[in-house]
This record gives structure tokens, sequence and C-alpha cells, in this order.
């Protein structure tokens, strides 16, 4: 354990140095986690037996990245939000061509779900900021101090880039034979109360993911138990979740299958998963990198053990070490480059969706970014 204050030096200086790293936060959490590559190889995962921190794209075609333990330093801190931050409270603007495009992408979608091609799809947009890309350390401060109940992470690799955000949305845990998923979809903006009137479409579009994650787990765990439906904060913004959570058959255990049956959800893609995906890739005129895929610690030891109220010789006898994976999906970020932060912001189209109120939930998702640059 570090002070906060080498923790982030220690962040300026592996930047400088053009080495890898990760920095993070879990949700409601005052730890500070750091894992600082000691070179700057491009390490891809191959079988997800490995164990470090992976940083995996949208597009599942394509390799994911690995920062692994056995070639890095790990520090850990505590967060400190001693520091003032007062949001940016400049008025969200945006190029007229940007909505039309946008809207007209949305247009698209719809057609394409009345033709009976898909059920839902995800459509997403890149937008331009302005920034100082040397304050990048500032914006990372920013975005732990305002959002406490998000996977708030700074992710650097020299040979691909530099990424930021706050994702409310895990994709899943597994710690020992436990596993858990997270459904959520359906954005409305955050009006001081979670007694919120959620739309026929935004149900839909919630309860489409939860039964593709449920379907297609069955024959890979057991024991399922879904959640009631709840309405949660995030930010700015409210959501609907559904927690899922089931027992992993240990026998045959294989996350790189899991994951390739799982990733991309119906939140981020669409439904059927393979049909959305082309379309996106093939209409949404910009490639979305590591936005919509996932990120997080890989195969790490878990370290568990009896109260903390026995003897030091007692609990050394109980303490035993577990596997645990958390992956979070990469929503609500950014990557910067030179002196320019691209923000992704996307939402579910359904055959009900409005144009003009989709590309408005965008710019209310924008606000998560934009609001500390």
């Amino acid at each position: 354990m570090i002070a906060s204050e080498l923790f982030f030096n220690k962040i300026q200086q592996q930047y400088n140095n053009q080495l890898p790293f990760v920095a993070y936060r879990k949700p409601q959490s005052l730890d500070l986690k750091g894992i600082f590559q000691t070179n700057d190889t491009v390490c891809k995962v191959k079988n997800y037996k490995e164990t470090g921190f992976v940083f995996a794209p949208f597009d599942d075609s394509e390799k994911s990245i690995l920062i692994p333990l056995e070639h890095a330093d790990s520090f850990d801190s505590i967060c400190s939000t001693e520091e003032a931050f007062h949001p940016n409270q400049n008025e969200i603007t945006f190029k007229e061509l940007e909505k039309e495009n946008h809207i007209e992408l949305i247009a698209k979608g719809i057609q394409f779900i009345d033709k009976n091609s898909f059920e839902k799809v995800v459509l997403s947009r890149k937008e331009t900021v302005a920034v100082s890309g040397s304050k990048f350390l500032t914006f990372f401060k920013n975005l732990l101090n305002s959002y406490t109940s998000a996977f708030v992470y700074c992710w650097y690799h020299p040979k691909i880039g530099l990424w930021l955000g706050a994702t409310p949305e895990t994709l899943m845990k597994i710690e020992g034979h436990q596993f858990s998923m997270m459904s959520l979809a359906g954005t409305q903006d955050y009006k001081g109360t979670l007694n919120v009137d959620w739309q026929d479409k935004e149900k839909r579009e919630q309860q489409i993911v939860t039964d593709f994650i449920t379907s297609n787990l069955k024959p890979l765990v057991k024991n399922i138990k879904i959640s009631e439906v709840e309405t949660v904060k995030a930010g700015n913004l409210v959501h609907l979740r559904t927690m899922i959570k089931a027992s992993l058959n240990m026998d045959g255990f294989n996350l790189k299958h899991i994951l390739s049956v799982i990733h991309p959800t119906p939140a981020v893609c669409g439904m059927p998963k393979q049909t959305t995906k082309k379309f996106i890739l093939e209409n949404e005129n910009y490639n979305r990198e590591f936005y919509t895929g996932y990120m997080g610690e890989l195969n790490f030891e878990q370290k568990t053990g009896p109260s903390s109220k026995l003897r030091n010789t007692e609990n050394q006898a109980y303490t035993y070490y577990k596997r645990s994976t958390q992956l979070y999906v990469n929503l609500r970020c950014m990557q910067i480059i030179n002196n320019e932060a691209y923000i992704y912001i996307g939402g579910g189209i359904t055959k009900t969706s409005n144009p003009e109120k989709e590309w408005e939930e965008t710019v209310s998702k924008s606000k998560v970014i934009k609001s500390i640059l």
C-alpha cells in the first residue's frame, strides 16, 4: 500500500516512460489498484488461462490485450477524494451534421428490424472534443471523485492508446465456483428519484438482454437464479438491472468458451448476435475499437479466510486462495489521442424506438465524460 500521491506519480512516470499500465477502482470501493508492465510488449490473450488485466475489443474476432502480472509491478493505494472537483456545467454542444447522421443510422436500424432482420440493435457514435492530452491524470481523478458506484479506470499502452472511463455495467464475476452476470439496459435521466416510469420499449430492451444471457448460460452452468428487475442510478442516468447468479460446472470449465458465447451481449450489440454485429460493423462508419468491449482482472488469486477475531495461527490454518475473474463492459469511456478526446456513446434500438429520443439519450450519456473534462 502506497500513498495516493505516490500512486499517481507512478502513473505519470509510467506514461512518460511509454510503458503500459492500468489503474482502476472497483464499484463502491476506496481501493486503488495499479498494474505497471515492465516492458512495452503487446501481450495478447490466447486461451484465457493467463493471469493479468484483460482489455478486450467489441469485435470478438480480434484479439484481447493483456497486461500480464508476471511481467508487471503491482501497487495498491487508497482513493482520496480530498481534491475539490466541480463538474463541467458548460452547455453540451454538438454539430448538427452529427445529429442528422445518427438519426439516419437509427432510422436505418428500425427499417431492418421491421424487415424481421433482428429484434434489437445497439447503435453508437463517436464524438470529438478538444482537450489538453497532458491532463489525462486530472481527468482520471475527476472520474474517481464523480462516479463512486462505477468501475473507474485509466488504461494505457504506447502501441495501442490511452483510454479512460467509468462504466456502470459488470459483464461477469467468477469467484471459485460462483458465477454472476448483470443484465443492464434501458436509460433515462436521473430526476432525483428511483421511482421511474419505464416505457414498454425500455422494459422489452432489458428483457431481451436477460433472456439472451440465461438461455446461453444454461448449458454451461447450474442452479441459475434470476433477480427481480430493479432501477439503479449510474451518474446522471438510471437503468434497469437484473442480476443473474449460478454455479459453474467445473468439469471441463472453459472461460474462453463462455466469453465467446456471451460477448458481445444484446446490451451492446443486439439480437441475434451475429446478424446485428454485422450490421454494426457495416453501418456505424467508425471503428468502436475497445468501446463496448470488456476489461478487468483475469484469473487473479483471491485470499479468503475466517474471522479476523481468530488468532493468527488459526487464521493461517484456515486461509486459502481461490481464482477470481471480474470483468466489466467498457461503457461511458473515451480515448485520448494528442489533444483530442473521442467520446463513445450509444443506445438500444427496437421497433418502437423514436430516432429523436434515441439521439437525446446519447446526448445525456455523453455528459458522463464531458462533465469531467
